[in-house]
């Protein structure tokens, strides 16, 4: 049962945010998430503040498909060209994973078999 496909990915992002840009990035990234909560392929967005990092925040999306086809549906579209063009001036870095669901308690958030 476990590994098989759920035709679902997730993002787990860790964003180094600048100092004192931590307001402004958060703005920012929920108007993106605005765009695209109504995405029928979008699941969920879970974003969070680092507890030890004070500068860093982590987003965690779920979505049907795949790393392709989100790549190739969801990047191009428009206003996230405009989220990634304000992103330089208020993220020092960031850490991307891709991931695939394989087990989930205590949910129903993924595809995953119970």
């Amino acid at each position: 049962m476990y590994g098989r496909k759920t035709n679902q990915v997730i993002l787990n992002i860790r964003f180094k945010i600048k100092p004192g840009k931590k307001e402004n990035f958060r703005d920012s990234l929920f108007a993106m998430i605005n765009n695209f909560r109504d995405d029928p392929t979008f699941v969920t967005a879970i974003v969070s503040d680092h507890i030890d990092s004070l500068n860093d925040l982590v987003i965690y999306e779920i979505w049907q498909g795949t790393r392709d086809s989100w790549v190739q549906e969801e990047f191009p579209k428009p206003y996230r060209k405009e989220y990634e063009e304000t992103l330089t001036n208020l993220i020092d870095d960031r850490i991307v994973s891709w991931l695939e669901p394989i087990g989930e308690w205590g949910s129903q958030l993924t595809n995953v078999p119970r």
